[in-house]
This record gives structure tokens, C-alpha cells and sequence, in this order.
């Protein structure tokens, strides 16, 4: 599924860039999402998801396909499998920043998104309604993010490396995004039953394995 959406910050081209290009930086902005490690030119980490009461973390990582500084353009692809399920998701994320005046900018982002699981069953129809919400939040968290780093003179320096070179990130870990919750009451309303029946049968279904695992 493709999603397009928009957004402004209340900050500079210059800073916007810069920011986009320092995942240390911007995970944290993106809800649900967390950095755990640095190794080389890949960046791993989670997010976690869920549609009312059925949860799922997705750990992989995410590396920069494409940099243009010059067009203000960056393409980064995410990968991830489901820690505990057979889910898998990924994203080819484009994002292109155009300089409104010189404390603003738009930003543009092209997501291509695949996602397969439970929550994928459940809240497929939901993500193109979320998206746009999510991607508001995550420019109010970018802009709070660069207000306090103007003003922060500390060194920043989170993340610890190892004897193989990966670097440990120490970030706080983050709440799962409630599919239903941002998509707010008409789509809670519209899927929230369809979304009660697949969480019960799911639950249901794994009562069953254990029952089965106990037996063995």
C-alpha cells in the first residue's frame, strides 16, 4: 500500500535536513518507534503496534537507500519481522523537503508500505487513516526535538560501541500506537467490532496452543 502525506515544521530547511539525517535524533520523534543499536551503516531497532487489545513489536532495521542533499531528498528502507508472531512489515520511505521561508518547511513523504501478521488482519484499512495523524504527531515531536537541541549545550553522546563496532543506543522505550485510538471514534466505530471478533478468535487460538504445548 502507498501513502502520501504532508507536513510543516517550524524550522529550517538547514535544520529539517540535518535532523532527517541523524537517526539518533529523529527515531525518538516518530511514535512507537525506538533505536537500539548502531552497527556500521544500519540502524536497528522496534515499533510497536497494536489494534486494541492485540499487540506486536516489529524488530529490524533501516538503512539510507538514497541522500540528495542538493534536491533536499532522502530514501530510507525499513525491515521487520514480528518478535512474537510470523509477521513481517516493511517500508520504502521517501521524503522530500522544500523550504517555505527560513523558519519553515514542508515536507513531503511517500511511504510504500507491506505488512503481513495479525495486526496487519486487523488494522490494514485502518493505517491509511492513521497515517496522517501519526505523521502530525511526529512533526510536533521534530520541532519540540530541535527547539530543545538550540537550546541543549550538552554533548548528546547516548550510545556506547562494542569490541565489533555496534553501538548501543540508550533511549527510553516507547508506548505502542493504538491503531484504533488515533484513527479516533468514526473508525473505532466502523472496525473496532470486526477488530473484537480477530483479537478473540487470536486469543482464543493461543489458549489452545499453550493447552496443546502443556499436554506435550
Amino acid at each position: 500500500m502507498e501513502m502520501t502525506n504532508e507536513i510543516e515544521v517550524n524550522a529550517s530547511a538547514s535544520d529539517v535536513w540535518a535532523a532527517f539525517n541523524d537517526v539518533e535524533r529523529i527515531a525518538p520523534c516518530l511514535p512507537g518507534a525506538q533505536l537500539t543499536e548502531i552497527e556500521g551503516e544500519e540502524y536497528l531497532g522496534v515499533v510497536k503496534v497494536k489494534v486494541g487489545p492485540v499487540n506486536a513489536q516489529y524488530k529490524g532495521k533501516a538503512t539510507f537507500v538514497e541522500r540528495d542533499q542538493d534536491a533536499l531528498r532522502v530514501v530510507i528502507l525499513a525491515e521487520g519481522r514480528e518478535t512474537r508472531g510470523q509477521g513481517n512489515a516493511s517500508a520504502n520511505i521517501t521524503a522530500t523537503l522544500e523550504a517555505l521561508d527560513d523558519n519553515r518547511t514542508k515536507v513531503g513523504v511517500t511511504t510504500d508500505l507491506k505488512i503481513t501478521g495479525k495486526v496487519a488482519q486487523i488494522g490494514r484499512n485502518l493505517i491509511p487513516d492513521v497515517s496522517a495523524k501519526i505523521m502530525d504527531q511526529f512533526a510536533d515531536n521534530l520541532e519540540a526535538m530541535l527547539s530543545a537541541s538550540t537550546d541543549d549545550s550538552s554533548s548528546g553522546d547516548d550510545a556506547s560501541a562494542d569490541d565489533s563496532g555496534v553501538r548501543a543506543v540508550s533511549s527510553p522505550e516507547p508506548e505502542a500506537v493504538d491503531l484504533l485510538e488515533v484513527a479516533g471514534p468514526p473508525a473505532a466505530k466502523k472496525f473496532g467490532p470486526i477488530a473484537g471478533i480477530i483479537a478473540a478468535l487470536w486469543i482464543i487460538r493461543r489458549i489452545f496452543k499453550r493447552r496443546k504445548k502443556k499436554k506435550g
